[in-house]
């Protein structure tokens, strides 16, 4: 069988199709699919060696799994890290990240702004088990020192762009706060997606996706990543992982091993169309007001200049008229879908406030400036001309 050469020093559109590859003795050129939950062994020492760890090689589904290691491998070297594992879906990335590492009388610090899942996990169920939090703004960097120096502080998380209001937090500044007092820094990197902000690079120690999004990119999977350094996930997660059972489906596992070959080509199309239509919007007549971090309007510019690529492919705005309007636009679109999701090659809108934020009340959707005004636009792949006449067609049917 033909050598590989190392990935590891390829570039990152190279180690997206071809990093973690494993070959049967078939010599396949299409990664195999492997539905099977356990594996045989060719003696009964072997399987003691591999269940005390003094041999390599795969045991059982929900420890390891040629599909798992394939993705995880790939999505390792993509984000230039050690070791990943992935999960059944974002929101189980994050339950595992924060529980792995965290007991009775610890303190969580948090960003104010939150996709609804992540507050009620940080809020609602961590004080259930006697962990307290700190939610902080995203610029209030005395806010972010003063939280992150309270006694029993173990881990702080960040979505950064946040869901849905893409505000920053600048990464590298709060991780300068975290390493000197040894708090382990989560980012929540799905709005950016790897291709556009790298996290470990400005200092984060773990980062998290919801895999379902941009890394799928077609509506088809549930899942989620963890990544961080091989001491991290061998000593802290997978222990917790291997015995709580939140592991990805091995057909998602390979579905999403073929996605990320074409991820930077998707992503490329995703943030140029965002760009695109952030600027139709910027100063339209029906729009009271636009969030994106590729815009000099944006309050945190410089932080997106600093930390990101370009803008991402996610927008959000305002319309004037507040819900009616809203609801007149999302009705109007021709070719932009209306769902609660994003990610998708599809173009998606959402209205925050009564479906993806609904659950956390008005009162908290006000303080973090989610109001009945709010879309979030995910940009798609489709011709961009195609889509600002679906997007200028509808701003005319607002009454």
């Amino acid at each position: 069988m033909k050598k590989k050469q190392n990935p590891e020093s390829l570039g990152i559109e190279t180690k997206l199709v071809h990093g973690g590859s494993l070959q049967s003795q078939f010599g396949e050129t299409s990664e195999a699919l492997f539905l099977n939950s356990s594996f045989s062994y060719e003696t009964a020492e072997e399987g003691e060696k591999l269940f005390i760890g003094e041999a390599e090689g795969f045991k059982y589904g929900r420890y390891s799994h040629p599909n798992l290691a394939m993705l995880e491998e790939r999505f390792a070297l993509m984000e230039g890290t050690e070791a990943c594992v992935v999960t059944a879906s974002g929101m189980a990335a994050l339950f595992a990240t924060l529980m792995c590492q965290l007991k009775t009388g610890d303190h969580v610090v948090a960003s104010g702004t939150l996709f609804s899942s992540c507050q009620y996990i940080i809020t609602q169920i961590l004080p259930r088990f006697g962990i307290s939090f700190t939610l902080v703004e995203a610029d209030d960097m005395e806010g972010w020192k003063r939280a992150i120096e309270t006694r029993n502080t173990v881990c702080v998380f960040v979505e950064t762009p946040a869901n849905p209001t893409l505000e920053l937090v600048d990464i590298k500044a709060i991780a300068n706060i975290c390493k000197p007092l040894g708090v382990k820094l989560i980012i929540d990197n799905v709005f950016a997606t790897p291709l556009v902000q790298s996290p470990l690079a400005l200092g984060a120690d773990i980062v998290m996706y919801s895999t379902t999004k941009h890394i799928d990119g077609q509506g088809r999977t549930l899942g989620g990543a963890i990544l961080s350094s091989r001491k991290f996930i061998d000593e802290t997660l997978m222990p917790f992982v291997r015995h709580t059972g939140p592991h990805m489906s091995h057909f998602n596992a390979w579905l999403l091993l073929k996605s990320l070959e074409t991820l930077h080509l998707r992503i490329e199309r995703h943030c140029s169309n965002a760009q695109a239509i952030a600027e139709i919007l910027d100063n339209h007549p029906a729009v009271s007001r636009l969030i994106y971090p590729g815009l000099k309007s944006h309050p945190q510019y410089e932080i997106a200049k600093k930390q990101m690529k370009n803008g991402g492919p996610i927008i959000a705005f305002e319309l004037k008229g507040g819900k009616k309007s809203a609801f007149q636009f999302m009705n109007a679109l021709k070719i932009i879908d209306i769902s609660n999701n994003l990610g998708n090659t599809k173009s998606i809108i959402t209205h925050p406030a009564s479906t993806t934020h609904a659950s956390i009340g008005e009162d908290a959707r006000l303080r973090i400036g989610i109001n009945d005004s709010l879309l979030r636009l995910s940009a798609g792949i489709e011709n961009i001309d195609d889509l600002k006449n679906d997007i200028l067609n509808a701003l005319k049917a607002i009454s």
